[in-house]
């Protein structure tokens, strides 16, 4: 079960969305430690913006979250979208797709960054990161333009945006596939102020997310 490829498919209309109301979500399945699911992805957004996920949580289609039929809830996975290799990091915290042959329903914000908002669906892998960890103290925030498999294309991009910002860095993030580089924008202590420094950003044809990244300093 757990070789194949993740596609997201588009949300706002589609029956086959996430949220227990369209249908049965079968029992959480424990993965193995890094166990890696190859299938076809699909997204949801507006039509499920501020409906309460399978978890309890409001669902933020601006924030990087997934659901999955069988996987624990507060799963860290990174999906990777097969056909143009760029990669994001996710939570699970909803139940779905319910559509046959899908895999993974990403938020908006988890298939804009990975380039399949227009096609709506497409062939990934996803990688079990391991579960989510408590926060324990208040966390510090960052923007994250870009996730990568090939080194090269992270560093150029960090390049780049040196020459315009400050703070500018790579996150790594070992997988069973291998390691994700993750270019990430400065640090802020308030989501509002990280949601206004990410204003800068987009103008430049990236897209900004914003991530937790550690604890305050």
């Amino acid at each position: 079960m757990w070789r194949g490829v993740v596609g997201c498919v588009v949300g706002a209309a589609c029956l086959s969305g996430c949220g227990l109301i369209f249908g049965r979500s079968q029992p959480a399945v424990q993965p193995p430690s890094r166990a890696v699911e190859v299938g076809t992805a699909s997204w949801y957004g507006p039509g499920f913006h501020g409906n309460r996920t399978s978890s309890g949580e409001i669902y933020d289609q601006n924030d990087l979250t997934a659901a999955h039929p069988t996987l624990p809830l507060g799963t860290q996975v990174a999906v990777t979208n097969l056909q143009n290799g760029r990669s994001v990091e996710v939570r699970v915290n909803d139940r779905g797709p319910f559509a046959k042959g899908r895999s993974i329903d990403l938020s908006y914000a988890a298939a804009r960054s990975i380039g399949m908002i227009g096609p709506g669906t497409a062939p990934v892998r996803i990688e079990v990161l391991g579960a989510e960890q408590p926060q324990l103290v208040a966390a510090a925030y960052t923007i994250q333009v870009g996730a990568f498999v090939d080194r090269n294309n992270a560093m150029r991009l960090k390049d780049t945006l040196d020459k315009r910002f400050g703070g500018v860095y790579v996150a790594t993030q070992n997988g069973e596939a291998g390691r994700y580089y993750r270019v990430r924008v400065g640090r802020f202590k308030q989501r509002d102020a990280a949601v206004a420094f990410a204003q800068s950003v987009t103008p430049m044809g990236l897209s900004a997310i914003i991530v937790e990244d550690g604890a305050i300093p």
